[in-house]
């Protein structure tokens, strides 16, 4: 794990800010994908999302300065603390052009006012622009290298991959670009259990 100080104030960083999810989440999504989704071969159209690299986005925040995350971290801080308990439900498949992802429900809603803030703190930063679709709760699981697919890829939740669960902390995440994908490394995490 990176710290802020770690990097040059120069250097250009892809970042984005998600929440992380604990092992049981991680280790029932990822037998879900090995049975609904297969391996993702080298001869397939389809990158299977690492169980190590899932996570629920809040923000995408692309590339920046390094310099700039030293307020990342603290809007991250400042919107985590006192933020009410979040509790998310896997709800079902979804396909886009690029992605497969697990569409989730917050029936309490924590979740988004989480986002909401961290987007408005970052905002006020002129660190981020706002997407024009409302945040979405959702685990990418699949990349699709052939954005022209013609058929979806036939997938199921059928019963409840687990009950509803929180996740484990937020954090910043680091995103380097290789060919076989992109990479994360966490440069901070801020616990969801702070008080007010």
């Amino acid at each position: 794990m990176s710290s802020p100080g770690s990097v040059r104030s120069d250097e250009r960083l892809r970042l984005f800010l998600a929440l992380r999810l604990p092992p049981d989440v991680l280790d029932a999504v990822a037998a879900w994908q090995a049975r609904e989704l297969g391996d993702g071969g080298r001869a397939d159209s389809r990158r299977i999302v690492p169980r190590k690299d899932l996570h629920v986005t809040l923000a995408f925040l692309g590339s920046r300065p390094a310099r700039d995350l030293r307020e990342i971290v603290a809007a991250l801080d400042a919107a985590t603390t006192g933020a009410p308990p979040i509790a998310l439900e896997i709800e079902r498949y979804r396909e886009t052009r690029s992605v497969g992802m697990l569409v989730l429900r917050e029936p309490g809603g924590a979740a988004a006012e989480l986002a909401n803030d961290l987007h408005e703190r970052l905002e006020a930063l002129g660190l981020y622009g706002r997407e024009r679709r409302p945040w979405l709760p959702h685990i990418t699981v699949v990349r699709f290298r052939n954005q022209r697919r013609s058929q979806p890829v036939p997938t199921r939740i059928g019963r409840p991959l687990l009950g509803a669960f929180a996740p484990s902390d937020a954090a910043v995440f680091l995103s380097r670009l290789h060919p076989s994908g992109a990479r994360y490394e966490v440069l901070e995490t801020r616990s969801l259990q702070r008080g007010k």
